[in-house]
């Protein structure tokens, strides 16, 4: 079993004394930093673990002094939850377990919790320039909550979400015992695929299966606006781009502007991504999707890493050294909400987005298709129950800054997005309207800190997760019966009476 322990530390005798108060016992080891008293709900203290036992102490000891743990790896959670809490609690961060081991010749590699989707790709490019792993296009990822929620990326379509090429991981469980999927078994190495896994134990690594890329990629970007036929393109993507060659995904990404006369506008961008060369793409797209109207200088050929920074946003020509960057420059205020469709949005529909998109101004918004692998791999295979059946995922974002006015934009940019969240449900996924975990969305029901109350978890857990959370918690009643790992939006056992 590979648990990649710190050379650079040594291990922590499971022996630690918790008579005294655990904190003080890593203080001396310099593991902690105290966070100073305040009037508003902190941690009681950060312990940054350097090894696998560091772990299993913090969770043993935890759990005899009754303190809650948030578990971290990238600090990406869209509600904090690795963050806060309402009871006295602890923040275990995984950004130091951040080792990566890549094996060419087997195609595997090992990655630890507190590694980035950009360090990631970053080591592959190092041992291999025809290998990949379909993972998030953001590279400040921590791979443990990234691979929990499911992963979704760019290749979706050819390889499905990152849990669908996972086949190994190492689990610290609620008595701190270290298990790999042989000994964890296999309804628990289900679960952790995409059903969240902070409600099972602690993540410490994952072996992953790497992919084959071709040596050159192509992406492109083809901006519409109203007057250019947006919404004729966009109603006509709905119906294409699930049903394109697997090797083939178009993001579509609706957004209000100003143009020159001072009134607003929506230009919607077609983000693509082909795993071949531009010539062959061209062909593609003039015989599936000749309404985009693709041009060859519209087209940017590229080595795979090179296209994970053209999705994070990065200028062509940029060095891939950015992927080591595990910190986000730019810093906004932000609400997710997320939904998936089944049908098409007609005509009307998509021009009552375009409107409200205008009326909030600082949104955006991103129609993510289906199809290809997806429509494959059964609703059971992993935790992640939305396969076939599904056309898109959507997620609708809006932002705001402390110049925008507070806590009172907060308030108002909230409000909008419900609103718009409402106003689109009666073309989105329904009985129930489902979500993605990796989105996460306290709107859609949550407990409070301490409290698991299952008719509660019930109607987030179905939406997120739909016939797969029952599942989920009777895994969950099997490892972990007393709830020890729980949060606001955490699976819970399953009660005897069910």
């Amino acid at each position: 079993m590979d648990i990649f322990g710190g050379e650079d530390s040594p291990p922590l005798a499971l022996s630690l004394s918790c008579e005294n108060t655990w904190i003080e016992s890593m203080l001396s080891m310099g593991q902690v930093r105290i966070i100073s008293s305040s009037t508003i709900s902190k941690p009681l203290a950060i312990l940054t673990a350097r090894h696998a036992s560091h772990v299993q102490a913090a969770v043993i000891c935890a759990k005899i002094h009754s303190i809650q743990l948030r578990i971290r790896s990238g600090g990406h959670d869209y509600e904090g939850l690795s963050y806060i809490s309402d009871i006295p609690f602890v923040i275990l961060d995984l950004f130091n377990l951040r080792s990566i081991k890549i094996n060419i010749t087997s195609e595997t590699a090992w990655v630890q919790a507190g590694a980035t989707t950009g360090e990631l790709y970053y080591k592959i490019a190092e041992k291999s320039k025809v290998h990949g792993f379909p993972s998030g296009v953001c590279t400040t990822l921590g791979i443990g909550g990234h691979f929990t929620g499911g992963g979704y990326g760019n290749m979706i379509r050819k390889y499905g979400l990152s849990i669908d090429n996972v086949i190994d991981a190492c689990l610290i469980d609620v008595n701190g015992t270290i298990h790999n999927r042989k000994s964890m078994g296999e309804d628990v190495f289900w679960a952790i695929r995409g059903g969240g896994g902070t409600s099972f134990g602690v993540i410490l690594s994952w072996k992953i299966k790497l992919v084959h890329v071709p040596r050159k990629v192509t992406v492109f970007k083809v901006q519409r606006t109203l007057d250019q036929g947006a919404t004729d393109i966009a109603y006509s993507w709905q119906h294409i781009a699930p049903k394109l060659p697997k090797h083939l995904f178009i993001r579509l990404q609706p957004e209000p502007i100003t143009i020159g006369n001072g009134n607003k506008t929506i230009r919607v961008s077609f983000i693509g991504q082909f795993l071949g060369r531009s010539r062959k793409l061209m062909n593609l797209m003039n015989d599936e999707f000749p309404e985009l109207r693709l041009q060859q200088n519209d087209c940017i050929e590229m080595s795979w890493v090179e296209s994970t920074l053209f999705w994070a946003g990065f200028t062509n020509g940029t060095s891939i050294d950015v992927l080591l960057n595990r910190v986000v420059e730019n810093k906004v205020f932000f609400k997710t909400k997320s939904d998936y469709y089944k049908n098409v949005i007609p005509k009307q529909g998509l021009v009552m987005l375009w409107e409200m998109l205008m009326d909030i101004g600082n949104i955006f918004v991103q129609l993510n298709p289906h199809g290809g692998r997806m429509d494959e791999i059964s609703e059971t295979e992993t935790a992640v129950h939305q396969r076939g059946g599904y056309l898109f995922k959507v997620q609708y974002t809006v932002y705001w800054s402390e110049s925008d006015g507070g806590i009172g934009a907060a308030k108002r940019y909230v409000e909008m997005s419900r609103r718009l969240y409402g106003a689109m449900a009666q073309y989105a996924s329904s009985d129930p309207r489902e979500a993605f975990l990796n989105y996460r969305d306290l709107d859609i029901g949550c407990n409070e800190s301490n409290v698991t109350d299952f008719g509660v978890a019930e109607v987030y857990g179905t939406k997120y997760f739909n016939n797969n959370f029952m599942r989920l918690a009777r895994v969950k009643a099997m490892v972990d019966p007393e709830n020890f790992f729980k949060n606001e939006q955490s699976i819970p056992p399953l009660p005897s009476s069910h």
